[in-house]
C-alpha cells in the first residue's frame, strides 16, 4: 500500500518506465502476463511505494480504448476480481457466506468498469447470478471461453 508517494511528480512517466524496465512495451502486456494477479499486486511488483492499483487501471484503460479492446480488458479485470474474491472457484451453492463472496468480486469489477460497458457489465452479472458457471470455475484470464461467451468482443 502506498503512503501517497504514488502521485507525486510524473506517476504515468514512473510507471510506463517500470514498464519498459520489466522489458514489456506496453502496460496491456505486462498485466496480461499475469492475468489472475490483483491490480494491486501488478502496483506493488512495478513499485511498492509509488505506485496504486488505480494507477495501473488507469493506464490500462487508456491502452484498451487506443487499441479498441476495452470489452477484453473488463473481462480481465473480472478475472482478477474472481481470482481475489473466490480463490476456490465459483461457489457450488450460493448460500449467504458464497453469494457475499460473488458480491465482493462482482461489485468492484462493475465499479472498474468504464461506463461504456457498464451495462454490458451488468448484464453479465445477471447472468452468472441466474444461470451459474460450473462449481470451481476460475478463468485463467480474459480468453476464457465462458466469459466470451457472456461479454463478446464488440468493438468497433
Amino acid at each position: 500500500m502506498t503512503d501517497g508517494r504514488s502521485w507525486q511528480g510524473n506517476w504515468k512517466a514512473r510507471l510506463y518506465a517500470r514498464v519498459r524496465e520489466r522489458g514489456y512495451d506496453s502496460l496491456t502486456a505486462f498485466a496480461e502476463s499475469r492475468p489472475t494477479a490483483s491490480l494491486v499486486a501488478l502496483a506493488e511488483e512495478l513499485g511498492p511505494d509509488d505506485v496504486a492499483g488505480v494507477q495501473v487501471y488507469d493506464g490500462l484503460v487508456v491502452e484498451a480504448v487506443r487499441s479498441k479492446q476495452v470489452t477484453r480488458l473488463v473481462r480481465g479485470q473480472l478475472v482478477r476480481e474472481l481470482w481475489g474474491s473466490l480463490p476456490d472457484g465459483w461457489p457450488a451453492v450460493l448460500d449467504d457466506t458464497s453469494r457475499f463472496a460473488v458480491a465482493k468480486a462482482l461489485g468492484p469489477w462493475i465499479a472498474y468498469t468504464p461506463e461504456t460497458h457498464k451495462e454490458r457489465a451488468r448484464a453479465v452479472r445477471t447472468s452468472l447470478l441466474v444461470d451459474p458457471p460450473p462449481a470451481g470455475w476460475r478463468p485463467r484470464g480474459p480468453d476464457d471461453e465462458l466469459l466470451r461467451t457472456r461479454l463478446p468482443d464488440e468493438e468497433s
